[in-house]
């Protein structure tokens, strides 16, 4: 029996171990390749670098403006993540306390949106913001993010935020706090595991978008660290090289941000979803 389950235990390790290899092997090829000159990637993607060269990362970096695109990144992402984060658990917070007809239809309408698929009116979109001149620029992208994303978070916060004892609220009105404050200084810390979650998708997506930032973001001053990367592709060559290195540069962020809070993703979605 003992022998068994070690052997069940070895196998399911091995599979995994598999699962791990075939899933980090993309990424470990991208960043032996940005460490080759370009007929060496041509001639054989797989092997190992001759040298280990940083001239491909100072080049791309370089070419690709990368201290200008990152600060078009980091504000986009930055100011529509904390928006989507306040305005989406603010109006959770009263489709659950205040209950009316309105309401309900109002939370079902924006559960409803989710199945909608961003390319089914992203022309239409595109169409209607640029006659009325809203494109190119940050704070129209930004806009459209909070469109795009209040109504996951909605969803996520309405359920953990039913969870919430209405004592607790109803305490702090008798001491004399207001309905912004008891949101701000009893409701909103309680939901710290469901508003980390958030953050972290968030983040992840807003950061790689490339399709959106494409379609909005025209001027090169403008352009975020995934649209500088796409421009290393030219219209009859690619500089295989020079590619690798601006997707790990652009990559490694949010990797970081992703290892340091990831403990936080599965606490904040079961807390939204099972309460």
């Amino acid at each position: 029996m003992n022998v068994s389950k070690t052997l069940t235990k070895f196998v399911r390790y091995i599979v995994l171990v598999i699962f791990f290899c075939l899933y980090i092997l993309p990424f470990i090829l991208v960043v032996l390749n940005s460490l080759k000159e370009r007929t060496e990637i041509i001639s054989n993607p797989l092997s190992m670098p001759k040298s280990f060269n940083l001239a491909n990362y100072f080049s791309a970096m370089e070419k690709m403006n990368f201290a200008h695109s990152f600060m078009n990144s980091l504000i986009i992402t930055v100011f529509s993540v904390a928006l989507i984060t306040i305005f989406s658990a603010m109006t959770a917070y009263v489709f659950v306390r205040v209950q009316n007809k309105l309401n309900k239809f109002l939370f079902f309408l924006m559960v409803a949106s989710m199945i909608i698929p961003f390319q089914a009116i992203m022309i239409p979109l595109v169409q209607i913001y640029g006659s009325i001149g809203f494109l190119n620029s940050k704070w129209a992208l930004i806009y459209m993010y909070i469109g795009f994303g209040a109504s996951l978070a909605v969803f996520i916060y309405h359920g953990l935020i039913k969870s919430i004892p209405l004592e607790l609220e109803e305490a702090a009105m008798i001491d004399g706090a207001s309905r912004l404050q008891i949101f701000f200084q009893v409701v909103f810390p309680l939901l710290k595991p469901t508003t980390m979650t958030i953050v972290i998708l968030n983040v992840l997506w807003i950061w790689n978008d490339f399709l959106l930032p494409s379609l909005v973001l025209i001027k090169p001053e403008e352009r975020t660290l995934p649209l500088s990367t796409f421009y290393f592709f030219g219209t009859y060559s690619v500089d295989y090289g020079l590619l690798m290195a601006g997707l790990v540069v652009t990559i490694i962020p949010v990797i970081i941000v992703y290892l340091f809070t990831q403990r936080h993703i599965i606490q904040g979605v079961m807390n939204g979803s099972i309460k």
